[in-house]
């Protein structure tokens, strides 16, 4: 991870909806190849964020660059040069793996000869070259959760958002899919992930909670537990939840 260059910027980052405020002068920077952790409750404004980040909603105000892109005024190459993956998988379920590897390869404008390359080694990796022409809605959850982060990162984008990618997945599961998180880093993917599993911040290389549309505290998980004086990431989120309902 390198410290010095920042590859998403956020200044006073405003996101409105009437009068409800959903991201309250957010600001912070995430370094190439880091995995940066952006944790919080459900409705703490995480996912608002993320929209904003990837390109699909516009912020009320504040200064905001992703890989360089202004998000006013560059979201088609925010897009395009970014990876996503929602928690519902964006998969489509009445196609088969191939037929989504072909998909998603042709909105990603890769060709067809380096299509065919990239879809043969990621069939192998995932040890599925037998099961190419099987629908997706036949594969198990697991399955289907690698894929789609194989896909999300199928044209090779420096920055892949992930939006609660392990929601409802067993343990050993959500661990095998951090394996692959670990690996995407360690070949210089800068990794933004939301989660409301607290045990998964501790897998970040720095985490930013969130607690009512603010920024409650970010830093290092083993920082963090320091600073809040906690054994367990769980242990930080409850203690920044409180202050928040006592108005501290």
């Amino acid at each position: 991870m390198n410290q010095q260059t920042p590859v998403i910027t956020v200044k006073d980052m405003v996101k409105k909806f009437g009068s409800f405020t959903a991201n309250d002068h957010l600001n912070f920077e995430v370094y190439k190849g880091e995995i940066f952790g952006f944790l919080g409750a459900n409705g703490a404004g995480k996912t608002t964020a993320m929209r904003i980040l990837s390109g699909l909603s516009a912020p009320t105000s504040g200064e905001i660059t992703v890989g360089g892109f202004d998000v006013y005024k560059q979201t088609e190459q925010i897009k395009r040069n970014i990876g996503y993956m929602s928690q519902k998988f964006s998969l489509y379920e009445d196609m088969t793996i191939a037929e989504n590897i072909r998909f998603y390869a042709g909105i990603y404008g890769i060709s067809v000869k380096q299509r065919k390359e990239k879809e043969q080694l990621l069939l192998k990796k995932l040890n599925l070259e037998s099961e190419r022409d099987k629908l997706i809605a036949s594969l198990p959850l697991g399955w289907k959760q690698k894929l789609a982060f194989s896909i999300a990162i199928f044209h090779d984008p420096q920055i892949v958002f992930l939006d609660e990618p392990t929601g409802g997945v067993d343990p050993i599961t959500r661990r095998q899919f951090w394996d692959f998180i670990y690996e995407a880093a360690a070949e210089g993917k800068t990794i933004f992930v939301t989660t409301h599993y607290m045990d998964e911040a501790e897998y970040c290389d720095r985490v930013s909670i969130m607690v009512d549309g603010r920024i409650a505290a970010l830093d290092t998980p083993e920082n963090l537990k320091k600073q809040f004086q906690s054994e367990d990431m769980d242990g930080v989120f409850l203690k920044l939840a409180r202050a928040a309902k006592n108005g501290e």
